[in-house]
């Protein structure tokens, strides 16, 4: 099985026991990053309850890295899972994206964006 992050060849930036953490190679923002379990699964459904934790243990933990290094007060955090949910890697991993004032007209609505026509309540 070839897979872009059970091979992965990129600098870390803080792991642990379960989970890495990487920069996205296509960032959608200054700082954007990815949570990757050491273990390969398809989504994070499918991550035992200790790779779980692990994984968000790791993005509670890039929140003030990336707040100190990107000077970022704001975040999404996300995980696409299903091909269905924008998934292009079938291995599970969640998006910290770092948000800044200005970055997009309007930000209320956050990740409802996915669906354009529902983001607005």
């Amino acid at each position: 099985m070839d897979c872009l992050f059970c091979d992965l060849e990129r600098d870390l930036i803080i792991e642990n026991d379960y989970a890495v953490a990487v920069y996205d190679s296509y960032p959608v923002s200054a700082g954007h990053a990815l949570v990757i379990p050491k273990r390969h699964a398809a989504t994070i459904f499918d991550l035992s309850e200790d790779e779980y934790a692990g994984c968000f243990e790791l993005v509670k933990c890039l929140k003030p890295m990336l707040q100190e290094k990107h000077s970022t007060s704001a975040f999404n955090i996300g995980a696409n899972c299903g091909e269905v949910a924008g998934q292009t890697i079938q291995h599970a991993h969640i998006h910290v994206i770092p948000r800044y004032e200005g970055d997009v007209d309007d930000p209320r609505g956050g990740v409802r964006h996915v669906i354009p026509s529902k983001a607005y309540y």
